[in-house]
C-alpha cells in the first residue's frame, strides 16, 4: 500500500524525523512518502497555528492526487483531519486521535507528555474531539520552547524523561502518550527507563492507517457541492472545485 504522511509544519527536519519513523513502523510492502506543509509555519504550539495549519494540510493532500491508498496527519491536535476524511476517498489517520485510542486500549488512565505547556489548550481539544478526556490522567508538560523544532528531541531527552517518571508516578498514568511530530521516534530511547507502555503517536498511525486499508479498502470520497474556493493555492482551490480525482 501506499501510505502519504503529512507534516503540517514547514520544518523539513521534523518532516525526515516523522519519515524515518513512520517507515520503521510500517509493515513490509508499505510505500512511505512523508511531505512537509506547503505553508504555513514551522511549528504548530496554539490553536491559531492549528487554525492555519489546516489549509496546509489539506493543500499537502490535495497536491498529492489519487497517489495514496491512506494518509497520516503527522502534528498533534491533527489540523484538518475530519476535512480530510470528508474530502478524500482513503482512510486518513491523525498522530493524535491514534496515540489517544492506543492508550487508552494499553491502560485505563493514560498521561500526555510533551516538550512544551504552550501546546496544552489543542491537546485539550483534541482529546474533546475524540470523546477521550475522561480517560486522561493529566499533561505534564516543558517550558517554552524556541530553538530548532528537528532538534527538540534530542534537546529535550532528560526532561521528556522526567515528564515520564511523573506522569506515572505521580499521576498515575499506565500509558504514557509523547505528543509532538518532533518527538517521533524517541519512545524506543527512553522507554527502558519507564515502566508503562510509551505511545508514539506516528507509530500509532501508521499502523492504524494500515489496519483500516486492510479494513475498509480505498473507495470514493463522499459526495460534495462544487464550490468555487478563492484566495488560496492552486491544488486546494481544484479539491473544492471538483478538478482533482481524489
Amino acid at each position: 500500500m501506499r501510505l502519504l504522511v503529512v507534516n503540517s509544519n514547514t520544518t523539513d527536519s521534523v518532516t525526515a524525523r516523522i519519515a524515518t519513523t513512520a517507515r520503521a513502523a510500517a509493515r513490509p510492502g508499505t510505500e512511505v512518502t512523508a511531505v512537509s506543509a506547503p505553508f504555513g509555519l514551522p511549528l504548530i504550539v496554539s490553536r491559531a497555528d492549528w487554525l492555519v495549519a489546516g489549509p496546509a494540510t489539506l493543500a499537502a493532500l490535495a497536491a498529492a492526487g489519487g497517489s495514496f491508498d491512506a494518509a497520516v496527519i503527522a502534528c498533534f491536535g491533527d489540523p484538518g483531519v475530519e476535512a480530510a476524511k470528508e474530502l478524500f476517498g482513503v482512510p486518513v489517520v491523525g498522530i493524535s486521535e491514534a496515540a489517544f485510542h492506543a492508550a487508552a486500549m494499553l491502560g485505563r488512565r493514560f498521561g500526555v507528555v510533551s516538550f512544551t505547556a504552550a501546546l496544552r489548550p489543542m491537546f485539550e481539544d483534541c482529546l474533546d474531539r475524540n470523546g477521550l478526556a475522561a480517560r486522561c490522567s493529566g499533561f505534564r508538560m516543558g517550558p517554552a520552547f524556541a530553538g530548532d523544532p528537528g532538534r527538540v528531541a534530542e534537546e529535550r531527552t532528560e526532561l521528556i524523561l522526567e515528564l515520564c517518571r511523573a506522569a506515572v508516578e505521580e499521576d498515575g498514568a499506565e500509558a504514557v502518550i509523547l505528543g509532538g511530530g518532533p518527538l517521533a521516534g524517541l519512545a524506543p530511547v527512553i522507554a527502558p527507563h519507564v515502566t508503562v507502555p510509551l505511545v508514539d503517536g506516528t507509530v500509532a498511525a501508521v499502523r492504524m492507517a494500515e489496519a483500516l486499508v486492510g479494513l475498509a479498502p480505498p473507495g470514493q470520497a463522499r459526495p460534495r457541492r462544487v464550490r468555487a474556493l478563492s484566495g488560496f493555492e492552486p491544488g486546494l482551490t481544484a479539491l473544492f472545485g471538483g478538478g482533482l480525482g481524489v
